[in-house]
């Protein structure tokens, strides 16, 4: 086993403010239709408390994708080989990973998270799980191309992106991360890398709903949270008491959307910038489309893959899908 503390890659100032996330949430909040992009809900906190989600009976991604993963394992070991080096974006706890490394025998995994001290956390006790995978966690905005490291480069390459991640993206941004995600496994240099997503399924409102707005509250926490991460790092003054969570299902976009809504006026800071909202207005925090088979082919392959393979629990709730890099074409 070879197990490295970390590589960061994440930009910060000299007072150790991420760049990124102060300039989306700057521009954010400056919106008509104020907005921060998703990926900044996963703090330490967030991302305890999304694990917190996956456990609630009203979740039911976590439970449908881990039913695939656990009867499928014999198929992911004869279309993906043994031997490659997992890369897993936005690893989180890594909680559904083991099920595919005891069936595909990887020599490395590379789990790439913005939260970095949970991503140690969790890349070490994988590490000791299974103690013949070298693992190298890197600390990383996956969103953009990361510079893998140097052990794995002449390994193929298999990414995951396992939950509903994907969906949190409007088409045009999923396009851009797949194409980042074919630039990772090393596809721009010649190789053929495979891809395993999740990608949710189009199914009855009531239980879209509820899955994004639980009856214990745990979605309205992680969702607030963001507005505390905002307060800590960015010197905010959110009056956190004055938001509420917000989760409806938008049928014209096929998406469940998440907001954080004022429920009085307010005024406060950001970062030195002063900000306000009034009664009703919201922050979109969260995008979480769902898919029917034709959608999620067409997304995959306007990102440069090609699906090869396709797998639902037995309910019919959660797709996992498997792609190879599609080859570069010059335009005719």
């Amino acid at each position: 086993m070879k197990t490295e503390q970390g590589i960061a890659l994440v930009d910060r100032d000299e007072d150790g403010v991420d760049r990124a996330f102060r300039e989306d949430v700057l521009t954010g909040l400056k919106q008509k239709q104020k907005a921060i992009p998703a990926r900044w809900l996963y703090d330490d906190s967030g991302s305890q408390l999304f694990e917190d989600i996956t456990d609630l009976p009203e979740y039911y991604p976590t439970r449908a994708e881990t039913e695939i993963l656990n009867a499928r394992g014999e198929e992911f070991s004869r279309l993906i080989g043994e031997g490659r080096a997992v890369v897993e974006f936005g690893s989180g706890s890594s909680v559904k990973t083991p099920q595919l490394l005891r069936a595909i025998h990887p020599t490395a995994y590379v789990p790439l998270d913005i939260s970095g001290d949970f991503l140690r956390q969790s890349a070490a006790a994988l590490a000791e799980k299974f103690p013949a995978i070298d693992v190298y966690p890197v600390e990383a905005d996956f969103m953009r191309e990361v510079d893998l490291p140097e052990k794995v480069h002449s390994l193929k390459k298999l990414g995951f992106f396992p939950g509903s991640t994907i969906g949190n993206m409007v088409p045009r941004t999923a396009v851009d991360l797949l194409r980042s995600m074919r630039a990772t496994l090393g596809a721009e240099h010649g190789e053929k890398p495979l891809l395993l997503i999740g990608m949710d399924l189009v199914k009855d409102r009531e239980v879209l709903e509820a899955a994004y707005d639980d009856s214990k509250g745990v979605t309205g926490e992680f969702n607030l949270n963001l507005a505390r991460r905002i307060n800590r790092e960015l010197s905010g003054t959110i009056p956190v008491d004055a938001l509420r969570h917000k989760a409806p299902w938008n049928d014209d976009f096929a998406r469940i959307e998440m907001h954080l809504e004022a429920i009085r006026d307010i005024d406060f800071e950001v970062a030195g910038r002063r900000f306000s909202m009034r009664k009703g207005e919201t922050i979109h925090t969260e995008n979480s489309h769902k898919f029917t088979r034709r959608s999620a082919n067409t997304l995959l392959l306007a990102g440069g893959w090609t699906p090869q393979a396709r797998w639902t629990d037995e309910k019919g709730l959660f797709s996992l899908i498997l792609a190879e890099a599609t080859e570069k074409r010059d335009a005719p």
